[in-house]
């Protein structure tokens, strides 16, 4: 419950205004009833003072209930967006590897479903204080009236509050079984959306994902959920039978035991029907508040799993890397992964490579042997488990990691297009993107406006070349594709390789391209070759089974964004 505290303190007057005045209403309706209670017996003079004390305390009443709902609401909806954007800078913080271990589905379920839990808390919360000042203030007149029946409706509170909270354990449990399943359905809703092509194209696979998969998720957190909200009805149950077993103790009991006057019975009889109904709304609330507790406790588990990363110190010898870089070497890094298709730990390394400017590398080898995982190492997306990251002779360690990694521009095979060129601040920007849009052969799909892109409705070809433009925009000093060319026609596949990777060595850039294209192997300054893990082969780019190509694609009808962005 620590981000709810933080939260009190930071709106401390807020809150403070908002109990208060939550207090003072309910209070001010066992005032109410006070009043209706003198009025029955009073005379014709004293019921004009009464009126007129109960017309000023019911105006009390409504104003104070109407601030206490706003401030409570203000008070969710502010908690609502500083968990969030403190949840999503965690996100933001986190390294690479936390974010993949961790996965989608907990952090989004968190970011909506919790988050909507706590506010409901708040929403609560004016009747919770209000409902709270009710009782407490029908207690207080019982008091004034009998003390002897107070101690009977205070023992009978202790009563029934024992057995509630032997309940409220019990629906707490079924309740954070239900939040746990809930990660899972939205890991399985996302699929639904995901795989729509995989699971149209084979019906008994959709049939066993729907009816088997879903259906039996779906009905676990159903169950769940329905356990812990019979659970907290019986114990609103038990809390009704209660007070009404306190007032058939009272009267038929109590009252012959301590003889009272009809005035005092009948204020008896009005305040204990009056404390039905606050008594129930207080119980009904309760499981409000047990969500929101399941929630905030998923919150804290969830930042809790993503530590962020060692920040750097902008004054210190940290600072961050500015300009290009003389030399990055690989000096015997290994990564560890487990890959659960394969059921088994895929090693990788040790590695020793090196890295000038100006030069255009070919990382080369089969599927499955390590070239996608080498990349992200390389690119500082994953620390090397043992041996070290040097840049320019000093090694790269976790506060200088993040201004390692603003050295490189990269399109992975599995890369995400934002909408809008975040972050680019460049004169010229909507100009110079749509020349390049000209170039890539892209203007007549999409355009560019205050550097937003008009669609991102594009087949998975166009969609490369809008992700390597933003690569070019980037203008960093390493330039990393991944597959690149696999989903593009022949005639930009031969422009790739031919007129763009050396139009980008040509201006000083280091080029590492991931790629299974042997018919342009020939064409990198060397290669480097991995197989399970293992670097084992690097060599000249002509010597793999480099060849001659007949028939080529003529590529001087394509001008290159590269070229004419000179």
């Amino acid at each position: 419950m620590s981000l709810l505290l933080k939260l009190a303190r930071n709106s401390r007057w807020t809150l403070f205004v908002a109990l208060i005045t939550s207090l003072v209403s309910g209070l001010g309706n066992a005032g109410l009833v006070a009043l209706i209670n003198q009025a029955l017996s009073a005379s014709v003079v004293q019921l004009a003072r009464l009126g007129w004390q109960f017309v000023a305390l019911g105006m009390i009443v409504l104003a104070t209930r109407t601030l206490s709902q706003t401030l409570f609401m203000d008070l969710g909806q502010r908690a609502k967006a500083s968990l969030r954007m403190q949840t999503i800078r965690r996100i933001g913080d986190a390294s690479f590897r936390h974010l993949e271990q961790q996965g989608a589905a907990r952090s989004l379920a968190v970011l909506t479903q919790d988050l909507d839990a706590i506010v409901m808390l708040f929403v609560r919360m004016p009747a919770l204080a209000m409902q709270s000042a009710v009782i407490i203030g029908c207690l207080a007149y019982l008091s004034v009236l009998s003390w002897q029946i107070l101690l009977v409706a205070i023992l009978t509170i202790g009563i029934g509050a024992a057995g509630f909270r032997v309940a409220n354990g019990r629906a707490l449990f079924h309740l954070r079984a239900s939040r746990r399943r809930e990660d899972d359905l939205v890991r399985h809703f996302r699929a639904l959306f995901d795989g729509a092509k995989e699971l149209k194209l084979h019906r008994l696979r959709r049939a066993a994902f729907i009816d088997d998969t879903l259906s039996t998720n779906v009905e676990a957190v159903r169950v769940q959920r329905t356990r812990g909200y019979v659970l907290y009805a019986a114990a609103a149950s038990w809390g009704s039978f209660i007070l009404f077993a306190f007032i058939g103790i009272t009267l038929f009991v109590v009252a012959r035991i301590f003889p009272v006057n009809t005035h005092v019975m009948s204020g008896y009889a009005m305040v204990f029907l009056y404390m039905i109904m606050p008594i129930e709304s207080l119980l009904s609330a309760i499981p409000s508040v047990s969500t929101a507790r399941v929630a905030l406790e998923r919150i804290e588990q969830v930042n809790a799993e993503l530590p962020p990363e060692v920040e750097y110190d902008a004054n210190g010898p940290d600072a961050p890397v500015n300009g290009g870089f003389d030399s990055i070497v690989l000096d015997g890094v290994t990564h560890r992964y487990f890959r659960e298709k394969e059921n088994d730990v895929f090693s990788l390394g040790p590695i020793n490579l090196a890295f000038k400017p100006g030069e255009l590398v070919y990382l080369i080898g089969g599927n499955g042997s390590g070239k996608t995982t080498l990349a992200k190492m390389i690119v500082g997306l994953y620390p090397p488990e043992s041996g070290r990251i040097l840049l320019n002779g000093e090694s790269v360690g976790e506060a200088r990691r993040d201004a390692y990694r603003q050295l490189f521009s990269v399109v992975f095979s599995d890369f995400f297009l934002f909408d809008n060129l975040l972050g680019m601040r460049l004169e010229r920007l909507d100009q110079t993107v749509q020349e390049l849009l000209v170039h890539l052969q892209l203007d007549h799909k999409v355009s560019i406006d205050d550097g937003v892109f008009s669609t991102l409705e594009l087949s998975q070809g166009q969609r490369k070349r809008l992700a390597l433009l933003v690569a070019y925009l980037e203008d960093r000093p390493f330039y990393l594709f991944d597959e690149w060319a696999a989903d593009q026609d022949p005639l930009f596949k031969d422009v790739f390789y031919r007129k763009l990777l050396p139009e980008l060595k040509a201006k000083g850039k280091t080029v590492l391209v991931i790629t299974h294209d042997d018919r342009y192997f020939h064409l990198a300054d060397r290669y480097i070759k991995l197989e399970y893990g293992q670097l084992i082969e690097t060599g000249a780019g002509a010597d793999p089974g480099a060849r001659s190509v007949d028939g080529r694609v003529e590529s001087s009808t394509v001008h290159t964004p590269f070229a004419a962005q000179k």
